[in-house]
């Protein structure tokens, strides 16, 4: 990986735009699947790379596991992104980010949840993972 941190700060922070983009047209109330689909066409229409309901590998003690485990996207093989769309996000949510990321071996990972009257101020958490911490500034 010859990514810096600023590049993945750079790269999150043009996801998260695109997101609040999404939400301050469609607005809380709509199921996840719907934000997926906009956030999708969104990610596109900025020319954001990404693989949407990526298999994420699971590699138990030398056997590779199939379990159909999928993250919501996975853009351009640094930033592993779950939507929501619930009244709460639980820590559930947080743990299934974390081993995302984990699995994956991503350096960072944001958590959307759109059912809220602002995504910028309350419906986004960010994550890092020990990768980020091994990317160059």
């Amino acid at each position: 990986m010859n990514n810096t941190r600023k590049e993945v700060n750079a790269l999150s922070f043009k996801v998260v735009g695109a997101a609040i983009e999404v939400h301050r047209c469609l607005g809380p109330g709509l199921l996840e699947s719907i934000y997926q689909k906009c956030f999708a066409i969104e990610l596109s229409e900025r020319g954001i790379a990404f693989q949407q309901e990526a298999e994420v590998p699971i590699f138990y003690k030398g056997h590779w596991v199939s379990g159909h485990l999928k993250c919501d996207f996975f853009i351009e093989n640094l930033l592993v992104v779950e939507l929501k769309a619930v009244s709460e996000v639980l820590p559930i949510h947080h743990a299934q980010l974390i081993n995302y990321l984990n699995l994956l071996q991503a350096p960072k990972g944001i958590l959307l949840n759109f059912n809220v009257v602002n995504l910028f101020s309350h419906g986004q958490k960010t994550f890092v993972s020990k990768h980020f911490g091994s990317l160059p500034e």
